[in-house]
Formats: C-alpha cells, sequence, structure tokens
C-alpha cells in the first residue's frame, strides 16, 4: 500500500525529474497524453498546464494514489501498466518513476514504440541508484536475521532493475525511433531525523513494509536507520547530502534518422 503523504513529503525533490523529462518532449499540440504511474498527480498538473488544449489520461496501480490524484482534480484510473494500451491518438506518454517496478519493462517500451502514432512521444525517467549505499543497505539488512525469514524471496531490486541510457536508446532505436537518453545525478539537500529513512519509506520501503506487521516495520527500520546515519552522516550545517541517480529516456517514434542522440 502506497501512502501519499509520505511520498509526498520530498515532493519539491521527487518533482525536479519530472521538470527536467517533460522539458525534453518537443510538440506543440499532442491529442492526447497519458501519464503512466501519476501517482497523487500532483506532477501530471504541469503537463496540463503546458498542454491545456490536450485529453489528459492518468493510471496507477495504487488506489490511494488514485484517491489522491482525483482529489488533486484528475479523472485517475487504477490500473496496471502492463495491460495499457495506446488509444489511436496518443501523442505523449510519460511513465516517470514507475518502469523501475516492472520487470518487463523493456519489452512494454517496445511495445508502445511499435503501438503508437509516427510522431508521438515515450518519455521515460526511472531512478539508476540501486547500487546505492541506500540500497545496499536496504538489501543487507532484508538479508539478514531474522528478516531474511520473514520476507518473500525476490522481493528488493538490484542493480539489473534498471539499464544505462546507452541501453534503452539502442532498445528504441532498433523499433525506428529517435532517441534522446541521459542520465542525471541529483544531489539532495535533506534535513531532521533520519531524512534518507523518511525518503525510503515513501517509495523502496514499501514492499517491505506490506509484508510485516506495526512491531516488525518498527524494528527493521530501526536497524536500517543505523546503517543509513553511517552511509549519509549529517554536515555540520545538519544537512544530510544525498546523491540520487536517474536514467532518462525520450524517443520519437517512426523519426530514426540512423542515429541516436546520447546525452551526456
Amino acid at each position: 500500500m502506497w501512502n501519499p503523504s509520505q511520498y509526498l513529503q520530498y515532493a519539491d525533490h521527487r518533482h525536479r525529474p519530472f521538470v527536467d523529462l517533460v522539458a525534453r518532449v518537443d510538440l506543440d499540440a499532442p491529442r492526447r497524453i497519458v501519464d503512466l504511474g501519476c501517482g497523487p498527480g500532483n506532477s501530471t498538473r504541469l503537463l496540463s498546464d503546458r498542454w491545456p488544449d490536450a485529453a489528459l489520461d492518468a493510471l496507477d496501480s495504487s488506489a490511494e494514489m488514485v484517491s489522491a490524484a482525483r482529489r488533486n482534480g484528475l479523472a485517475a484510473e487504477q490500473g496496471d501498466v502492463r495491460d495499457w494500451t495506446p488509444a489511436e491518438d496518443t501523442d505523449v506518454v510519460v511513465s516517470n518513476a514507475l518502469l523501475q517496478w516492472v520487470p518487463e519493462h523493456r519489452e512494454l517500451l517496445a511495445a508502445w514504440a511499435r503501438a503508437l502514432p509516427r510522431g508521438a512521444v515515450i518519455a521515460v525517467q526511472m531512478p539508476g541508484n540501486f547500487g546505492a549505499p541506500s540500497h545496499r543497505a536496504l538489501r543487507e539488512v532484508a538479508g539478514s536475521a531474522p528478516w531474511v525469514d520473514r520476507l518473500p524471496v525476490g522481493l528488493l531490486r538490484h542493480d539489473d532493475a534498471v539499464d544505462d541510457p546507452s541501453d534503452y536508446a539502442t532498445l528504441l532505436a532498433a523499433h525506428g525511433c529517435a532517441v534522446d537518453a541521459w542520465e542525471t545525478t541529483y544531489v539532495h539537500r535533506l534535513t531532521g531525523t533520519d531524512p534518507v529513512l523518511d525518503w525510503m519509506r515513501g517509495t523502496a520501503l514499501t514492499p517491505v513494509f506490506d509484508a510485516l506487521d506495526d512491531d516488525g516495520q518498527r524494528a527493521f527500520e530501526a536497524e536500517l536507520a543505523a546503517r543509513l546515519r553511517e552511509a549519509y552522516p549529517a554536515g555540520p550545517d545538519g544537512v544530510t547530502l544525498f546523491p540520487f541517480r536517474r536514467v532518462f529516456c525520450v524517443a520519437t517514434v517512426g523519426a530514426a534518422s540512423g542515429a541516436t542522440d546520447l546525452a551526456g
């Protein structure tokens, strides 16, 4: 179960990659825009602000997130991205911080490139930080006693959850797309007690919490918090620096000119 309030605790930090992603979509008047994994809808509003005349669809698998998005004025629907297919007039597909949860997302990207009309744009952003100290610490705690016997096998993601930008450029270029792919490491300045743990409560810890009762959640958090404080110590000013790598890909369907654009 997703907690929109917890997720939005760092809304400004989480919104910035969405802004950077959508800024690279070079279309003036798309007919229909789809936000796959819309979450609570706070970022989705950027799409309607930029293209007010376009039809806007929003989808999320979480009932809690869909309810929050509807409170934000979106006609959001609950559904699995693996079951989604584009309507004939879909000109922009945005997926921000969703596909890292979907092991078969590479096949989905290829299927969208085949199904969308020529000139449509697929804009995707995924966290690429699964080798970071935060996720290594999470896996280490989950793999230790007593948690290894209490958490399902395969619950947590590893480095191979998301590929490098060049891999997505190669994949989508093979399906006739002109591709702009890049990565960015944001250095977030976080304050408060255990801010990296607070960040992870809104995302990476969600499947762990789903598998544990309240006492188990508190005990797991206590172990993880100690490791995170060591990996991400607060500075003299009380600010914790949290580097966060993200992978971006913007692909224009049917526009390949024989080369991909890899932005550094």
